[in-house]
């Protein structure tokens, strides 16, 4: 029987672990995924998401925090993670067994400047449907990604953290159209919309090169995960 005295760590293999992070933002009119240039093998040179081995005393998140700060610049205080999936196929490391933890956050594109840090060669925003080759499996994690993004659409008021402070309602359409890469129905979007009460007009109009359009922005009180869901079509 094994005590702390006599325990065998050794005896199990000991895979590494992983934090990777994709980050989502909507800039010209596009829905647009950050991502670094690895610097060193394996896959030099290649793109990839941000992320990095996780310390043997730091939880994974604060892993992934790490990482982003140490390869992109973005704090903790800039962006909201949360944890996507777990991704622990043998092969998908040639370095060793690597068992990865993915993030994923949605920002606005007036919230971050990213820019490489020490561990990377380069970062940049790249539309989500003209990727460059990816390392590792980094083009199955961000397919994963974009399609809890779409179903966190279903039933969540996600779509306004695409979004800044204050919006006109036909920016909040445009997040939706981006996001689903399909058009809604303008009156049918915003009865929905009126009906969730998630939304409440702001003082102010924006101009939008035609007449200028109110304001809004996210009711914080409202109950998104129940009111959001008739939003989607």
């Amino acid at each position: 029987m094994d005590t702390p005295e006599t325990y065998d760590v050794t005896k199990f293999d000991r895979p590494s672990v992983t934090a990777d992070i994709v980050i989502f933002t909507i800039s010209d009119e596009q829905l647009k995924v950050l991502l670094i240039k690895r610097k060193k093998w394996p896959y030099q040179d290649m793109w990839a998401i941000p992320g990095g081995f996780a310390k043997m005393d730091e939880s994974l998140e604060e892993t992934a925090y790490r990482e982003l700060a140490e390869e992109t610049n973005v704090t903790q205080q800039q962006v909201y993670l949360e944890q996507l999936y777990t991704f622990g196929d043998p092969g998908r490391d040639p370095r060793t067994r690597v068992v990865t933890v993915a993030y994923f956050a949605l920002v606005s594109a007036d919230q971050l400047s990213p820019r490489a840090a020490d561990d990377a060669a380069d970062v940049g925003w790249f539309s989500v449907y003209h990727l460059p080759p990816l390392a590792f499996d980094h083009a199955k994690i961000l397919d994963y990604a974009l399609t809890r993004l779409r179903y966190k659409l279903e039933y969540t008021a996600v779509g306004f953290q695409l979004l800044p402070d204050l919006f006109t309602l036909r920016e909040l359409q445009d997040v939706y159209e981006i996001v689903l890469g399909t058009k809604l129905d303008k009156g049918n979007f915003r009865s929905k919309l009126r009906k969730t009460e998630v939304v409440e007009m702001v003082e102010g109009r924006r101009s939008t090169g035609g007449r200028p359009a109110q304001l809004y922005r996210f009711r914080e009180d409202a109950v998104a995960e129940v009111k959001a869901r008739r939003l989607f079509p």
